[in-house]
């Protein structure tokens, strides 16, 4: 007999109406029924205690159900034991969570979350390759600043100017700019103590000047006579010292050819940069003070500058961390919001008319445990010291939803109780129905959390962790907490139905209490039968009907292939990793400023080190021309300007030439090094060599160009250390960027192993719980089917395969399973002749229960649509893909084909 909600199957012995009957029998009460042999088949038989229950059907299956039956049993005690005890096992978990809530004394508040190591995957080759360059290679901002030999990122400020004009190449637009340019670095920062911290006190310098914020700049700022019409692009040589723009001058139109450059016709936008000191200490912390002050005076500065021929966009070192905290606050309010919307739902969704039965303060308890688990699972993480990051601001909307879910089902089994015996024989009986189904889809969901620990993102590990370990409490306080709540409320049940079967006089009036212990008064409930709900009634009525008619099927068939077709489209089209401007909210000033620099400034990307990672001899013959070979190599690559390379050695070698000295000499090579370098001061910083006269590595520099997409970058950084990986001569490539593009290559591999993991784990569970290897099949089925069509609608509503989906991936495995296994197992266990009637008894059972599910976590992440921020605004799309998916394969897709296979 099944139970209400999500049960898992018989547990009492029951006897069914004949096949093609019209309505139902009433259920037998418990009593051992005594059956003659010939009826073995046609109902239940349990056996001894302790032992597996044999169950079997008019079709010719049998199974055992060895772990579900003594859970059912230890279950029904349970119920018992709290029916019996209601005060404490309510009063208890409310303490324990005010005990666990002072752990949110350890919440972060002015901590800065560090995005590299939260939104970068662990162990990432980057890092490693980093680690490397800072070990051997030193750099110098005071003196000999250069971005591109800088390891890790440093302390900027950066403006984009775009022209109002055809290009910003013109006297005028060159002058408002320098007007910018100079407002800019007047600015100073005076401390408490009254000291002044000026631009030229915190600037990266070369050879004791502050670098200029843009090279073309600087060279018209000299000489504002320059002939702007002979600009050459990417290299300009007006002096004879070779200017790179590459980066600089973006929109650009190019002219006729003249040698490896071309002459730059016009311009539509000019990058300043405005590069500080980045060490430790104090140094860093005056830079960083600057910064501040820029942020807070550049709209100023626009303004007194009243600006006419240039727009300007901001952007800063310090900007992604500020603008991502800032986004943090702005989904507080939606919380509580989130909260109040839970409690109407779970109110009108229990509400009736029967004063008895109405469970609408039940149902409001029901939010409110979810609650108490929220803060007692943060709490007690904070309290083990797990980092709260702001992606966990999440976890609460998601939780209340689910929390919510298996309070329903209790609700639901509860009304199907006769409101005429005990309370602990009521309670007992809830238990017994339901508490292993709540159990299996909590082990899903769990299991399908932590899976997501074995994730490259610490993001992703502790979302998994806070959230995981709250549904464990939701769990806990639903068959504690709740149930107690549940047997109180019964007390109520039986005081309203003696004050109700009172006669009425006009000298007995209902006083205030009983009114308000019994609102709204209504007609007198049976007391023998059970509650009936008005939507249960219409998925046997109408829906399940409906959905058996062949029409019904043949188009559910027709849509379920569109639906494959598409979303295997769609997984071909997803963009993977996370868009950095993405960590902000839409009404931050980085977005314009990246919307521009993709406009304008996409063409170029990093700046690569190839680095040679051992000592060579590089004066001795042969050793040259596999070197050139490596450098070439990496040049014909699709993402290199070859005219852009940036080599020590070639450099030496013409110079050696120009010199008419021997290369191939090893005191010769050595000897005149240090002259060499005085010449070209900055190769000092790419030659590392040991005291005893051994050059341990070397470094040159290629351009990358078109890697403005996810895509490119992954295929350009996968392409280069390939390229490096063959050469003859140990070689490494290294942008600090590779550090965020590695997330690219590391995210599919991590998505597919969780979904892997996660399935495998849902497969193992299913066997073991829910023992009938057909409903097995068709879970594993079903949570593939939504995996895709989640992933393939993802790249239709534009959202990135990133660290933030990643997770909702893992969360659609748990969902899959809670809206699959229990339809397709109670269709299996069902005893009815046809599958059209299997198929209509399984959505009886359980329609209303997986659609209050779905409803309620699509309520409690709804508001995160209205947030601001990218991070809020993709769970939200995700979860509802989830969702919405997931009760179509539970209610639609996975009903049809039952009644095929």
């Amino acid at each position: 007999r099944f139970g209400s909600g999500r049960a898992m199957g018989p547990d009492t012995c029951s006897a069914r109406k004949p096949a093609g009957s019209g309505r139902e029998q009433p259920e037998l009460k418990q009593t051992p029924l005594e059956l003659p042999p010939e009826t073995v088949g046609c109902g239940e038989m349990s056996a001894p205690s302790g032992g597996c229950r044999l169950t079997c059907r008019p079709e010719p299956h049998c199974h055992t159900d060895c772990l579900e039956a003594p859970l059912s049993r230890a279950f029904g005690k349970l119920g018992w034991v709290v029916g019996s005890h209601p005060w404490i096992f309510l009063l208890v978990p409310i303490a324990l969570t005010a005990i666990l809530g002072t752990g949110f004394i350890y919440l972060p508040k002015d901590k800065e979350e560090n995005l590299e190591e939260q939104y970068s995957p662990i162990g990432s080759p980057a890092k490693a390759e980093r680690r490397f360059v800072q070990g051997h290679f030193t750099a110098n901002d005071s003196y000999h600043f250069s971005i591109s030999r800088k390891s890790t990122e440093v302390n900027f400020a950066c403006i984009l100017a775009v022209s109002n004009t055809t290009s910003v190449l013109e006297q005028e637009i060159l002058e408002e700019i320098s007007k910018l340019d100079a407002a800019i670095q007047d600015l100073y920062v005076t401390e408490e103590n009254r000291t002044q911290t000026r631009y030229d006190q915190v600037c990266a310098k070369y050879e004791n000047f502050c670098v200029p914020s843009n090279p073309l700049l600087a060279v018209w700022q000299r000489n504002k006579n320059l002939d702007l019409r002979n600009v050459t692009f990417p290299i300009f040589n007006p002096t004879g010292q070779p200017i790179y723009l590459a980066g600089t001058i973006g929109g650009t139109f190019l002219g006729m050819r003249m040698g490896k450059n071309q002459l730059l016709v016009r311009a539509k936008a000019m990058r300043l940069l405005y590069f500080l000191k980045t060490q430790d200490g104090e140094v860093n912390e005056h830079s960083k003070m600057w910064l501040i002050h820029f942020l807070n005076q550049f709209s100023n500065i626009e303004k007194s500058l009243a600006l006419k021929k240039i727009q300007v966009v901001y952007f800063t070192s310090l900007s992604r961390q500020l603008e991502f905290q800032a986004t943090s606050m702005t989904v507080i309010p939606l919380f509580h919001l989130a909260y109040l919307l839970i409690i109407l739902f779970a109110i009108i969704s229990c509400y009736r008319c029967d004063c008895v039965r109405n469970k609408m303060w039940t149902a409001a308890f029901g939010v409110i445990s979810a609650a108490l688990a929220v803060v007692s699972g943060f709490g007690l993480m904070l309290y083990m010291g797990v980092p709260f990051v702001i992606i966990v601001a999440n976890s609460p909307f998601l939780i209340l939803g689910v929390g919510v879910d298996d309070m329903f089902i209790m609700i639901s089994a509860w009304q199907k109780t006769s409101l005429m015996d005990n309370i602990k024989q009521r309670l007992s009986s809830v238990y017994s129905k339901v508490a292993v189904s709540i159990t299996i889809t909590t082990i899903t969901n769990v299991l399908a959390f932590y899976t997501g620990i074995m994730t490259s993102f610490r993001s992703v590990q502790y979302f998994c962790i806070y959230t995981g370990t709250t549904l464990l409490f939701c769990y806990f306080y639903n068959i504690t907490c709740f149930g107690a709540f549940l047997a109180l409320d019964g007390k109520r049940e039986r005081v309203c139905l003696r004050w109700l079967k009172k006669p009425e006089t006009p000298d007995q009036k209902c006083s205030s209490l009983k009114r308000s212990c019994c609102l709204p008064c209504d007609s007198l409930p049976d007391e023998e039968e059970t509650d009936v709900h008005p939507m249960n009634v219409f998925f046997r009525d109408y829906f399940g009907p409906f959905l058996t008619r062949t029409e019904s099927k043949f188009f559910v068939v027709l849509l379920y292939i569109l639906y494959i077709i598409s979303s295997i489209y769609g997984c071909f089209q997803v963009q993977e990793g996370l868009d950095l401007r993405n960590l902000a909210s839409d009404d931050s000033y980085i977005t314009p400023y990246f919307n521009v620099e993709e406009e304008y400034f996409s063409d170029y990307g990093p700046r690569v080190m190839v680095i040679v990672t051992e000592t060579l001899n590089y004066w001795e013959d042969g050793v040259w021309p596999k070197l050139e070979i490596c450098l070439s190599d990496l040049e014909n690559s699709d993402y290199v300007d070859k005219s852009l390379t940036e080599f020590w050695f070639r450099e030496y070698v013409q110079y050696m030439e120009k010199s008419q000295q021997d290369v191939s000499d090893k005191d010769t090579f050595m000897n005149n090094l240090p002259n060499f370098l005085t010449h070209f001061p900055l190769f000092m910083y790419d030659i590392n060599i040991s005291s005893s006269r051994e050059i341990i590595s070397s470094r040159g520099f290629i351009q990358t160009v078109g890697v403005s997409s996810s895509i490119n970058k992954k295929t350009m950084l996968s392409q280069l250390r390939s390229k490096a990986e063959k050469c003859e001569i140990p070689l490494m490539v290294y942008n600090q960027a590779f550090i965020y593009f590695d997330q690219y290559t590391a995210i599919v591999e991590n998505t597919v192993r969780n979904v892997i993991v996660a399935s495998t784990a849902m497969f193992i569970v299913s066997l073991l719980l829910i023992p009938h290897p057909l409903c097995s099949l068709w879970v594993t089925f079903a949570i593939a089917s939504v995996i895709v069509g989640v992933t393939g609608f993802m790249a239709f509503w534009n959202v990135n395969l990133d660290s933030i989906s990643m997770i909702n991936l893992v969360i659609c495995i748990g969902f899959s399973f809670d809206f699959s296994a229990h339809i397709s197992y109670a269709f299996v266990s069902s005893s009815k002749p046809s599958v059209n009637q299997k198929t209509i008894e399984a959505l009886y059972l359980l329609g209303y229960p997986v659609l209050q599910s779905a409803l309620s976590t699509v309520i409690g992440v709804c508001v995160l649509s209205a947030a601001k921020a990218y991070i809020f605004r993709t769970f939200f799309k995700i979860m509802f893909l989830v969702m919405v998916l997931g009760a179509a394969h539970g209610l639609i897709f996975i009903p049809v084909f039952l009644t095929f296979f």
